[in-house]
């Protein structure tokens, strides 16, 4: 004897309230973490570059002091040290700090490093990363 099995349909009329908000929730995450991604990404290359131009200074000083040893580092100035620097530039480059602040270029050390105001500019604060480093 044979028993029929009624097969009910399940209708789904849409998505309930917890299945929206996990969808939700899941892309705020990656949203979130996408421009937090994008925000370090920038902050490194801003560093990269950085470094890159005090790279530059620091070649130029060296070539500066080796044609003329008898001046010491604390005597030189950017009109010294300008003519020396790569690609005919007409001055020292400059750079802008993570938080928008103009850095200047302190070539009376040696390697250079950036100043902000007097005080060393250095934010990833490791001076063997190569970011906002000559190399020190």
């Amino acid at each position: 004897m044979k028993t029929s099995i009624q097969f009910r349909k399940v209708v789904n009329r849409g998505v309930t309230l917890i299945e929206l908000t996990v969808v939700i929730c899941i892309l705020l995450l990656l949203v979130t973490g996408s421009i937090i991604s994008v925000n370090y990404y920038r902050n490194w290359q801003r560093g990269l570059a950085a470094g890159e131009d005090l790279k530059e200074v620091y070649s130029a000083q060296r070539m500066y002091l080796a044609e003329h040893p008898t001046v010491l580092v604390t005597d030189l100035t950017a009109d010294l040290i300008i003519p020396y620097l790569p690609d005919g530039a007409a001055e020292l480059p400059t750079v802008e700090g993570l938080k928008g602040e103009a850095l200047t270029i302190d070539i009376t050390t040696s390697p250079p490093t950036f100043m902000d105001g007097g005080v060393i500019y250095d934010p990833s604060g490791s001076p063997t990363d190569n970011l906002w480093d000559a190399g020190r």
